[in-house]
């Protein structure tokens, strides 16, 4: 390469941008392929002018190729003969094959003079009749310096060529194309209309008109192609020494530029995904909220459910008072045991059993929307799968990491948290509050037996009572009748404070649970959250680092761009 002083200052300026490419394509967690392609391209200042061949299996790349070198230096066939990357290259010995780092890729080395300061590169079939031959090729790719981009005058420019053409404008790499087997053509205007054809194809997939030849390797073979002639002098003033340099400076800047849309276009696609994680945990809140809402309002008809067995126990008990307190039970009403086993049997009935049932039902429901809203957390970690953008950078990892944490806190909640086991955890709850409520008369009972002890206490107060001065010396006129006013008002008084005592017991069990609820959505979304805020200050400044080595990589490739044509 020719270095002089303004050469040496623009490689000294692309090394620097290179490798600041490279810091931050590490620091941003970029893909493996996208460093190793960072690595290559700085690697590459260093090397030999690439020549890069290129072409279907089918369109005589090998046959071309022995053309203009002309020599017989590689075998020609039929079929896919070329296996593996040549680099063929300037050497005393003919036919000398060296093996390189790389296993798929060797070097050929041959006396020509033309190959001075070139390495000449022929390439397997870009048409996949052998992926891993097409894989050799898109990998060597981003190396080339000046690509020739072989067709076929009987096939010119098919979809697989223009699909390759196209990487090769990703990479920005400098085209030559060249049309083989022009011998086909039998009169010029069928030349000029496939010279046009692929003219036309390649300005729509570069941008841009890229020099086209059209030649025949058969001819010059057989004594002399026109077309050759014209590819030589062209050949010859891209690889003059000034050009090759400018070309030669180039290539690693494509390659820069081709990495850093890649890491801008991977940031973005962060970004969004960032936004709809976003947008997502914020409907869970509202899901939250909304639930926590509708449990309310289902609360408020589960406690009138309550009130309502109340009441009809209301109604019983007033009308067993009415009837027992009569001058016409005096008998009766002196046998205090058997007055409270009437009671028991006429006026309580089966409450104790519906409170029970009624309160399994609220447990349930409460169980149910519990185990629904973790089922509903496992359902957005479902859809929250990452772009193919994003897929395997560090971000990607990182926050499939974290997802993973919130998704085994919901498996662990939905594994351990049974439903039995969460309902015994409310029952005993509830349990625990009703005997509060009832001064501790029925330890380890079930909420509808302690509730029967909280009824049988009532039945005591005022039977109790109304036993009291009940003896046939002292009744008088007036004494039943008030006996009956002071039951009605024990008793609404009693029925007051067991629903007083319900409604608290039921209201504070669901406060309880909600707030653990809560507590463990918020333990298993906050590192994600942290994460987020983490992520968005990272992007952040990590847009300014890109446009920062964009304006700069812009700056090199208009000053390489201009470099000899001053």
């Amino acid at each position: 390469m020719l270095v002089s002083p303004p050469v040496q200052a623009l490689l000294t300026r692309e090394r620097t941008l290179l490798s600041d490419l490279q810091a931050f394509l590490e620091l941003q967690g970029a893909p493996p392929e996208a460093l190793a392609h960072a690595k290559e391209a700085l690697r590459t200042l260093d090397e030999t002018f690439l020549l890069v061949v290129v072409g279907e299996f089918n369109a005589g790349k090998s046959s071309f190729v022995n053309a203009l070198l002309g020599a017989q230096v590689l075998p020609e066939g039929v079929t896919p003969t070329t296996d593996r990357i040549y680099v063929l290259v300037h050497g005393e010995q003919p036919g000398q094959l060296e093996p390189t780092r790389d296993p798929f890729v060797s070097r050929l080395t041959y006396p020509l003079p033309s190959l001075e300061g070139v390495a000449l590169v022929d390439t397997p079939g870009t048409n996949a009749i052998i992926r891993e031959h097409q894989a050799l090729t898109e990998g060597f790719l981003p190396r080339a310096d000046l690509v020739l981009f072989l067709t076929s005058s009987d096939r010119p420019f098919t979809e697989s060529e223009r699909q390759f053409l196209g990487l090769a404008a990703r990479w920005g790499r400098s085209v030559v194309m060249v049309v083989n087997k022009a011998d086909l053509l039998e009169t010029p205007e069928q030349a000029a209309q496939v010279k046009e054809f692929v003219m036309t194809g390649a300005r729509g997939v570069l941008g841009l008109n890229p020099p086209v030849a059209l030649v025949s390797a058969r001819r010059e073979q057989r004594g002399g192609d026109a077309g050759f002639a014209a590819l030589r002098a062209l050949l010859k003033v891209r690889l003059s020494e000034t050009e090759r340099t400018r070309l030669k400076l180039a290539s690693p800047l494509g390659t820069a530029a081709e990495l850093l849309g890649g890491e801008e276009a991977r940031a973005g696609a962060a970004r969004q995904v960032l936004g709809e994680d976003l947008r997502v945990l914020r409907d869970l809140e509202q899901q939250r909220e909304h639930h926590r809402g509708t449990m309310l309002g289902e609360l408020d008809g589960q406690l009138n459910r309550v009130a309502r067995l109340l009441s009809e126990f209301e109604l019983r008990a007033d009308r067993f008072v009415d009837e027992q307190l009569r001058f016409s039970n005096v008998r009766g009403l002196l046998n205090g045991r058997e007055l409270e086993e009437r009671f028991r049997r006429e006026a309580v009935a089966d409450l104790p059993d519906a409170i029970d049932r009624q309160f399994g039902s609220m447990i349930d429901r409460f169980v149910e929307a519990n185990l629904h809203f973790w089922e509903d957390v496992q359902a957005f970690l479902i859809r929250r799968q990452p772009s193919g953008e994003v897929a395997r950078t560090r971000f990607s990892y990182d926050r499939a990491a974290l997802l993973q944490g919130i998704a085994g806190s919901a498996r662990d909640h939905l594994e351990l948290t049974t439903e039995q086991e969460l309902g015994r955890q409310l029952a005993r709850d509830a349990e625990d509050a009703m005997k509060g409520a009832v001064g501790g008369l029925a330890g380890g009972l079930g909420i509808g037996a302690t509730l029967g002890v909280l009824v049988g206490a009532s039945a005591l107060d005022f039977t109790g009572g109304i036993l009291a001065g009940l003896t046939l010396g002292s009744l008088g006129l007036f004494v039943l009748p008030n006996k009956r006013i002071q039951a009605h008002r024990q008793l609404r008084q009693k029925v007051a404070e067991l629903r007083v005592a319900l409604e608290q017991i039921v209201r504070r069990e669901y406060e309880r649970e909600q707030e653990r609820a809560d507590a463990r959505l918020r333990d298993a979304i906050s590192p994600y959250t942290r994460f987020t805020e983490q992520e968005e200050r990272r992007l952040a400044q990590a847009g300014t680092r890109a446009a920062e080595l964009r304006a700069e990589l812009d700056g090199l490739k208009r000053e390489v761009e201009a470099l000899g044509r001053a």
